[in-house]
Formats: C-alpha cells, structure tokens, sequence
C-alpha cells in the first residue's frame, strides 16, 4: 500500500464499511439495544444505540490491508493489533452496560485493565518526563489520565453529533501528522481509520438522530484517540496533544469538579455538563455542536502554530490562547443565549 495515498484510502474505505453497518445494524440495535429517554436524556423519542459496532468495525476493517501489506515495521503492527484488542474489549465492556448497566466499580476496573493494555505493551518505549519521573510514577499517572479519557468521551457523547464535532477534527488532524511525520506513521493510520468510522457514522448521528453511539462506541473512541494523543506527547509535543481535545477536556473536568464539590455521586447519569446547559439556555443542537467544531478547528490550528514555534514559552503561549478561547465558549454556554444579543 502506497504510504502516501494510504491515509485517504484507509479514511475513505472505513467511511463507507461505517455507513454500510450502520444501515445493517440499525434494525437489530432497534429491537435489542433501545435507549428510551428519560430525566436525564438529551432525546425524547426512543432511539436505537450502538452505532459505535459499525464505527469501530469499519475502522478496523479499512485498516487491516494496511496491517497487513503496508511499510509499517513489526514493532508498529504489533502495537496497533494490541491498541485494536484493547479497544474492541472495551467495546465488550460497553455493550454489555448498554444492555445491562454493570457496578460503576467493575466497570473502571475493566477500564483500567483495557487502559493498562495499552499504557504498557502498546507503548513500551514512549516516556513523556525521563528527567522528572520514574517510569512506575509516570505510567500510574498515564492510567489514570487514560482511564479518565476514556470516560469524558463517554460522558461527553450526550447531544447529537457532539462526538462528531469534537473527535472527526482530531483524529483529521493527526492522520495529517502522521502524513507530515509529526506522528508515526502507524497511528496516522489508525487517526484516518477512526475518522473514516465517524464519518460514516455521523449521517445516522445529525441531529435529530436515528442512532446512538453507545457506551460500545463512546468508550473505545476515547481509547483510542488517548492512545494516538499519548504517542503525539511522546513526540515532544505535550502542548499540541493538550490542545487538541481541549473543549472536550474543559467541559468533562470542571463538570466533574463542580459535581464534587456538590458532593453529587459523580457515577450517576447526569444533565450538568456546559454543553447539556446550553440546551435549556437556548442553544440549538446544531448550533452547539456547530461552535465546538469552529472552536477545534481553531484548536487544530494553534496545535500546528506549537509545532512550528521553538521552545517553551512559545508552545506555553499557543496552550494560553487555546485556553481562553474554550474558556469564551464554555461561558457563552452557561448563559441564556439572549445575553449574548
């Protein structure tokens, strides 16, 4: 496989497997796995979920003949194969709570041993603080970032298209990083592979949706993308994997702040996020989802600017202005939007 039209190809090809599973499941996901709405839904009418099966299954599936006959070494198959297990025994993790909500307590710990996986055999190499750390310290503090990804993406997957909004741009970006070399080639493919999934996902997910995610979709999705901002911070380029999903990062952590200094059991189900605010502040959904990927698009783009510019404060400075553009936005959500005119 050419290594320079790979990219498209792989995008191209999971986009449409996507879509052509998302048309197939639907009537099955429909009668099995049918989210009903209730106080704390974004929906009203009962919607099919699960639509990650076709996501990841067409992601993979466009991948594969690069795994198999591209130029990618015998270390990078072997990581990537290790990356798709861990994911697809998340997505186990999550369809099984889809179906039947498991203990909040077996279900982080099979996150973290998914997040485990990856941290140790798919990255064995990667260090991010040499200098500062022992290697024991700076992967417990990689599981729990991981296994905190894993779950602000799944709690972030709660209005139509948000997860479209906020990961297609990314995962864009970084199979264009793994094109210029900024990334290893092997996880540029996977970025194009997992960007091809979500957009042939996203017709069925347009607001109002005719399918859901899931917590099959939501989990490994956010896996995956940890994974491939993991090895872009491992490039040197700690500032760049921070700005990147730095909406979908602000609105999951203070959220998850504010609810505990509420006090509120932080495990339930919960409408407290700034982007489910903005719907009862008069916001329409397209509209929210319409600015956050306005905003990663910016955020890609100071991403870029942090790998141009040599030195600390230069990449501080690009984090900075990331910062108070998410800021600008998660304010504007927390408003009426009348206040704004």
């Amino acid at each position: 496989m050419d290594s320079f039209l790979a990219p498209l190809l792989i995008l191209i090809a999971a986009a449409a497997m996507s879509a052509v599973l998302c048309v197939a499941l639907r009537p099955l996901l429909t009668r099995y796995a049918l989210a009903r709405p209730n106080a704390r839904s974004s929906h009203s009418i009962p919607t099919p979920q699960g639509g990650g099966i076709a996501v990841l299954a067409g992601a993979f599936l466009a991948l594969g003949p690069g795994l198999l006959f591209g130029p990618l070494p015998a270390g990078g198959q072997n990581e990537l194969l290790l990356v798709g297990a861990a994911a697809i025994l998340l997505a186990v993790v999550g369809a099984w709570d889809d179906i039947r909500p498991l203990p909040a307590s077996l279900r982080l710990a099979l996150q973290a041993a998914c997040v485990g996986l990856v941290v140790v055999y798919a990255a064995p190499g990667l260090r991010l603080f040499p200098a500062l750390m022992p290697l024991a310290l700076e992967r417990a503090l990689a599981l729990l970032a991981g296994v905190w990804f894993v779950n602000l993406v799944n709690f972030m997957d709660g209005i139509d298209w948000i997860t479209i909004a906020g990961i297609v741009p990314l995962t864009g970006a970084l199979a264009l990083a793994g094109q210029a070399g900024a990334l290893d080639l092997g996880s540029g493919w996977l970025a194009a592979a997992l960007c091809g999934g979500l957009i042939g996902f996203a017709p069925f997910n347009k607001p109002r949706a005719r399918l859901f995610l899931g917590d099959v979709g939501s989990l490994p999705i956010g896996l995956l993308t940890a994974y491939l901002l993991y090895r872009l911070a491992g490039t040197g380029a700690f500032a760049a994997a921070l700005i990147l999903p730095l909406y979908h990062l602000c609105d999951a952590t203070l959220t998850l702040l504010r609810r505990l200094a509420r006090g509120e059991k932080i495990w339930e189900a919960h409408r407290s996020h700034l982007y489910q605010q903005a719907t009862t502040n008069g916001f329409s959904v397209l509209g929210i989802v319409t600015r956050i990927a306005v905003l990663n698009l910016i955020l890609i783009a100071l991403a870029a600017l942090s790998l141009r510019i040599p030195g600390l404060w230069g990449q501080l400075a690009c984090l900075a202005v990331a910062l108070l553009l998410t800021a600008a936005l998660l304010r504007a959500f927390s408003r009426p939007k009348a206040a704004h005119g």
